[in-house]
């Protein structure tokens, strides 16, 4: 497995990391599916066993991923694999709990002790701030900086990282937060990273940089032969992109572009996904919903950087072929954590 130095943090993590929303299962707020179907409590444990095994030690995961069931699972490993052998990172700022906004201090301190109870574990290597709404006026955001600050103080956590679906928001707050990893959306057909000037920062202050969603949720895979309808509960149902039959046909000719590309990786649809993002990003690493042991196997064999003309000629390919309509891309904003 590759690794990467995680910006000022110093740490050489996996390039490859393994996301838990998945482990979650199914989940509606509000009616609004949030979730994933398909979860397997066995398999996930499974699956962390066999990532730990394979070199994969980044594991990202939040209080709210089935509210706490993703980090009860990662909690219950500890023994057959060391503690110590993993960056663990979780977030925090999805749930306003019952003070009718985000990042009250009290419920993130609750939260906090929640998390290290369920993982198991004294600290966290990472926390985040799970998105940038900080209040109409941002006047939630002094508390919430100065709150986990404490934490790093009394040892509770490492770093401190900031996430959000939208660059843009990160790189708006990330002078004010100083987060030493930020966490965004991104994947080689919604790509923001670089024209939002995100990219210029984390690079002139070496901040980690983490990618969220490299796959599209799977989408990219190309492995859709038609629409497909989830489980109740998961978040995919409400992105059109999934129903839409040109779309999943174009994507798996993207796919077989890939395979001829990269015959010669043992999985090139990975390597060419995952390894167009990692091109231009020194200090940067991706996650990967690995909730199958399986797909622990395929991932590790990824996570090489490609060079800049293979990485130029993914993004071509798959922004020629794989853009989401403007409704699909509003639904992806909205959709879950």
């Amino acid at each position: 497995m590759n690794t990467v130095r995680l910006g000022r943090t110093n740490v050489e993590v996996s390039t490859v990391g393994l996301g838990t929303w998945a482990f979650g299962g199914p989940k509606k707020v509000n009616s609004r599916p949030v979730g994933w179907y398909g979860a397997d409590a066995e398999l996930a444990g499974t699956a962390l066993a066999r990532a730990a095994a394979d070199g994969i030690d980044h594991w990202d995961t939040a209080d709210v991923y089935g509210d706490g069931q993703a980090e009860e699972l990662i909690g219950r490993v500890w023994g057959e694999v060391s503690r110590e052998s993993v960056f663990l990172a979780s977030k925090v700022g999805w749930s306003p709990g019952p003070y009718g906004h985000y990042y009250h201090p009290d419920l993130i301190r609750r939260q906090l002790e929640r998390s290290l109870a369920l993982l198991r574990t004294d600290y966290l290597d990472l926390y985040y701030f799970h998105h940038c709404d900080f209040g109409d006026h941002d006047e939630h955001l002094d508390a919430a900086v100065e709150l986990f600050h404490r934490f790093r103080d009394e040892g509770k956590i490492r770093w401190v990282g900031l996430s959000d679906w939208k660059a843009e928001k990160i790189l708006r707050y990330a002078p004010r937060i100083d987060p030493d990893v930020v966490q965004c959306y991104r994947n080689v057909v919604d790509d923001a990273y670089e024209p939002s000037g995100l990219k210029t920062w984390i690079d002139e202050n070496d901040v980690g940089a983490v990618f969220f969603s490299p796959l599209k949720h799977g989408l990219l895979l190309g492995g859709y032969e038609g629409p497909v309808t989830f489980g109740e509960g998961d978040h995919r149902n409400a992105l059109q992109d999934f129903r839409d039959l040109g779309l999943l046909v174009r994507l798996r000719g993207c796919r077989a572009e890939l395979r001829r590309r990269f015959a010669d990786h043992p999985q090139p649809i990975l390597h060419g996904l995952l390894g167009a993002l990692l091109a231009d990003a020194p200090t940067g690493c991706v996650l990967v919903g690995l909730h199958r042991p399986e797909h622990v196997t395929e991932a590790a064999a990824a996570g090489q950087r490609l060079s800049p003309d293979d990485a130029r000629w993914v993004r071509h390919l798959y922004r020629e072929n794989g853009r989401p309509t403007q409704a699909s891309w509003r639904s992806y904003q909205e959709t879950g954590p």
